[in-house]
């Protein structure tokens, strides 16, 4: 073992170089920290002198750039200056023009009111002169009265003495005398205005009946209100009927005309007012027969579409008569009505190449006498398209295509040419008597219509003999080519209701003997003759 004093100094060195080491680290310590500090202290001011130097840079660059800046806003607000100084001078400029413009105006306004003054002031003096002139003559006109008074007075005054009456008795005298004669005329002359009142009240009264008549009456030529449809075999007949009658009935029904199937081989014929369902009866008929397949269903399919079909072919129709006679801005209904008149026919000619054929005679007549040709033409394109519609609405055709086209806007010289061209009214504009004249060339051209002269004569005198047949009728005139008849009656035999009477008659004999297109117009005229012998 180790004596205990050893190791007591064992311990006590080991405890000083302890010692000495710690105190030699904290002096290596305390010098890299001081080196630390006077490095940081270095590298501050050495950063404190590059951003001085950066500062200084950056003012000397800033001081510049404002510098260029300013002067740059210096020449700018140089040029602004120059170039509101420029417009200043340019309204200047303007104002003094516009000073002076006004000036001038000015200038002539008061040359033009001194001259209006003065021709006012010569005016003045002329009116004062008339006027001085007007009160003298005044003055001698009122010196004339009193001088004509006078001697009235004077006259008065002797024929009173002469005639021993006043003047009072002389008035009441005269008055008595006239009244007595008056009262002798006066019963002839209620009887005349009563009459001739009657009269007007019988033909308004014939017109309304007979129009009226007219519109119900079933008998028309079989030209006009027929078509015939072939058919391959005698059994389609039978289709067409259909069980119990229903394929006819449909088809009727869908198309408003009458089929007339009889024992006439390979036709049926297809009957009705309105042309162009006839057209559409028709045409649909001729499909259902190509097609094989008829019943009800498909009957109404087929009719529906002939009659789209048949409204564009209206349409074309009607455009391409406009065209033909250029005539321009007709509406799409006048069009259509216009169309319409392809299948209406008068007397066996064409309605739609009648109104074509006055349109071009129209206008020929209106160049030759210096009118408006294109006024012509659109008056006498126009003059018969109340024909297509006659059927469905009350009254002639002259009356409905005057309200369809004053309904569309037409002007009123083609509203009374479409009124008047049958010479039924006061004839108001030449154009109505143009479209009448060429009316008339077109329909008694040689072929216009097939009817020859024998049978033209013999139509009027069928209408003539029918009316003389009746009692108290004393002669009848066939006028208008057969459209109106002139009954003149014995005023001894027929009294007025006697005279409707025979009107009404004779239009019903007509309807029930004759066949004939459009309408006829019946005229009874019963006359009183009153005379006297002045001696």
């Amino acid at each position: 073992m180790r004596p205990v004093g050893d190791c007591r100094a064992v311990h006590k060195k080991s405890n000083m170089t302890t010692s000495y080491w710690i105190l030699a680290l904290l002096v290596s310590v305390f010098s890299a920290i001081a080196g630390t500090f006077q490095w940081f202290r270095s590298r501050e001011r050495r950063f404190d002198s590059e951003t001085e130097t950066r500062a200084q840079e950056v003012l000397r660059r800033a001081e510049s750039e404002a510098e260029a800046l300013r002067a740059q806003r210096l020449v700018e607000a140089r040029e602004e200056s120059l170039r509101l100084r420029e417009e200043i001078e340019q309204e200047l400029i303007a104002a003094r023009k516009s000073q002076f413009a006004r000036e001038e105006k000015l200038d002539r306004r008061d040359e033009h009111l001194a001259r209006a003054e003065e021709a006012l002031e010569k005016q003045r003096r002329g009116l004062e002169s008339t006027q001085q002139r007007l009160d003298a003559q005044l003055k001698s006109a009122k010196n004339a009265q009193a001088d004509a008074d006078r001697m009235l007075e004077e006259r008065q005054a002797s024929l009173e003495r002469v005639g021993g009456m006043s003047r009072q008795e002389a008035g009441k005298a005269l008055i008595e005398s006239m009244r007595h004669e008056l009262e002798g005329e006066v019963g002839s002359l209620l009887l005349r205005h009563e009459r001739r009142l009657s009269e007007q009240l019988d033909v308004k009264s014939r017109e309304m009946l007979l129009t009226a008549m007219q519109r119900y009456a079933a008998p028309h030529t079989a030209d006009s209100t027929t078509s015939t449809v072939d058919i391959p075999s005698d059994d389609m007949k039978g289709r067409i009927i259909g069980r119990e009658g229903r394929n006819i009935r449909a088809f009727e029904k869908a198309t408003g005309v009458d089929l007339i199937i009889d024992d006439t081989p390979g036709v049926v014929i297809v009957s009705g007012f309105d042309p162009v369902r006839r057209e559409i009866a028709r045409l649909a008929l001729d499909k259902l027969i190509d097609d094989g397949r008829i019943h009800p269903s498909r009957i109404e399919e087929v009719v529906k579409e002939t009659e789209q079909e048949l409204e564009s072919l209206v349409l074309r129709k009607g455009r391409e008569a406009a065209d033909e006679v250029n005539v321009l801005g007709l509406g799409e209904r006048v069009l259509s009505m216009l169309g319409k008149l392809h299948f209406r026919t008068s007397y066996s000619q064409n309605v739609l190449r009648h109104s074509v054929e006055v349109a071009f005679i129209s206008g020929l007549i209106a160049e030759m006498i210096g009118m408006d040709p294109a006024l012509a033409r659109r008056a006498g394109l126009l003059h018969d398209i109340g024909k297509a519609a006659d059927h469905e609405l009350e009254g002639g055709h002259p009356k409905i295509g005057a309200d369809l086209l004053r309904r569309s806007g037409e002007t009123a010289e083609v509203v009374h040419a479409a009124l008047g061209h049958h010479d039924h009214i006061v004839t108001e504009y030449p154009y109505t008597m143009l479209v009448a004249t060429a009316d008339a060339c077109s329909a008694s051209r040689p072929g216009a219509r097939r009817e020859s002269l024998e049978r033209y004569v013999r139509r009027m005198e069928e209408l003539e003999q029918i009316a003389k047949r009746f009692d108290g009728v004393q002669q009848a005139f066939a006028i208008s080519a057969g459209r109106e008849l002139r009954v003149i009656v014995n005023a001894d035999k027929a009294d007025d209701q006697r005279a409707a009477r025979i009107c009404r008659d004779v239009a019903k004999a007509f309807e029930q003997e004759l066949t004939y297109p459009g309408e006829i117009k019946v005229t009874v005229v019963r006359e009183s003759r009153f005379t006297e012998v002045a001696k």
